[in-house]
């Protein structure tokens, strides 16, 4: 018997705060990078020769990386990308990333703070293939964190 409770991953949006964003800028074929762990610091103590204490020093985060398909439309958060890259102009984002269910209402969202841009890549181009191109963005960003959804 299935359970209910579980959240599919393959339904999803991507809202970025402060960016001007046209109809593309939503549209992400996949999101990475929602990942904390915890630095620690290892201690030693005196005669204590089994093992080493790990004391917490700091959360880190791993890069959110997006992915979608390159189009030919207007994409604001494209040229966020190369303003930061090309022009060294940065100007931190906040993300909503939004997992939804069939009718598309939120289930599952996730706070992304102060998000800038890394790297930008698009995709290879192949005269063998008829595939599409893949632009990925690959941002920093302080921290993130879960938003409650209110009925789930």
């Amino acid at each position: 018997m299935p359970d209910n409770s579980l959240v599919l991953g393959f339904h999803f949006s991507v809202v970025f705060e402060l960016i001007p964003q046209f109809s593309v800028d939503t549209k992400f074929q996949s999101v990475s990078g929602l990942k904390a762990t915890m630095e620690t610091e290892s201690y030693t103590e005196g005669g204590q020769n089994r093992y080493r204490h790990s004391l917490p020093v700091r959360s880190e985060y791993q890069d959110l990386v997006l992915k979608r398909g390159l189009g030919t439309d207007l994409s604001g958060i494209s040229m966020w990308c190369s303003q930061a890259i090309e022009d060294f102009v940065f100007s931190p984002a906040n993300i909503v990333v939004s997992l939804l269910n069939e009718n598309g209402n939120p289930v599952k969202a996730w706070y992304v703070s102060h998000a800038i841009p890394l790297s930008y890549e698009v995709g290879e181009f192949n005269a063998e293939e008829s595939k599409i191109v893949i632009e990925t963005m690959t941002l920093k960003y302080n921290f993130f964190k879960e938003i409650p959804v209110p009925g789930f």
